[in-house]
């Protein structure tokens, strides 16, 4: 579980963890966030371990994965969640390299990446009968198609997510490995807190037709709800948690 130590990656980690999994919570800088999940999880009869690593970098993403089988010996679901927004908010007409190069490195490269080196350990633990199948699910966000003119690098990484988890989908679907991506709409997090204000106007409004802020435990609920199985003959599909967002109206 990338991204695992707050917000919407910690709920995250909390389901599976209610769900049976044993949980490996990935952090980049945030130890005592993640430790805090951790003992969350253990208090409450679950099995966790925190790893650090930046999934835009390769040995990382290498030392996650082999902390993950170190840990439990298997791996059944990779939930890619680890994400930055853009940094500073310019305007695209300003948008800089340093920028684009920092979120895609976080939100598109290491997502693709690590999911490659995941894949191919799932199917080396289902073809010796370790486990039956395997999971890859997507964190994205309307940002993948609201667009937002400050924050291009972020959207740009976010629709991209879209189309690799399709790309996945396809290639995995004869490996018994299933990839989706959940779409979370506006969720009450650390990223929204500085902009609480404009979405309680825009929610009472009616910007979204469910009038309410999205919880990281909705998106969660969502991501538990596919690694349960419940969606048995699907892949490559996009769930949007997101209060009807996506619904237009005259």
């Amino acid at each position: 579980m990338t991204g695992g130590s707050r917000g919407i990656g910690a709920a995250i980690c909390r389901r599976l963890a209610k769900l049976g999994f044993a949980v490996l919570v990935n952090y980049a800088r945030s130890a005592d966030a993640a430790e805090s999940v951790v003992a969350e999880i253990r208090a409450e009869g679950g099995i966790a371990a925190a790893a650090q690593g930046d999934v835009g970098c390769n040995e990382d993403r290498q030392r996650l994965l082999a902390a993950a089988l170190r840990e439990f010996g298997r791996l059944d679901v990779l939930v890619n969640n680890a994400g930055i927004t853009s940094v500073g908010r310019r305007d695209i007409l300003e948008a800089t390299e340093e920028s684009w190069d920092a979120v895609l490195d976080t939100n598109l490269k290491g997502p693709f990446f690590l999911s490659q080196i995941a894949a191919k350990e799932m199917i080396h633990l289902i073809r010796a009968g370790i486990i039956p199948e395997g999971y890859i699910i997507n964190i994205s966000s309307i940002s993948a198609f609201a667009v937002s003119t400050n924050r291009g690098d972020y959207c740009i990484s976010k629709s991209a997510i879209g189309m690799m988890t399709k790309l996945f989908a396809q290639r995995l679907a004869d490996e018994r490995i299933f990839v989706h991506e959940v779409c979370p709409g506006v969720i009450e997090s650390d990223m929204t807190a500085p902009v609480k204000e404009k979405y309680d106007r825009l929610i009472a409004e009616g910007l979204w037709p469910i009038r309410r802020w999205g919880s990281p435990e909705d998106v969660a609920s969502a991501v538990g709800a596919i690694v349960s199985g419940t969606f048995s003959f699907s892949t490559g599909n996009c769930f949007l948690v997101d209060g009807g967002f996506h619904v237009r109206t005259l």
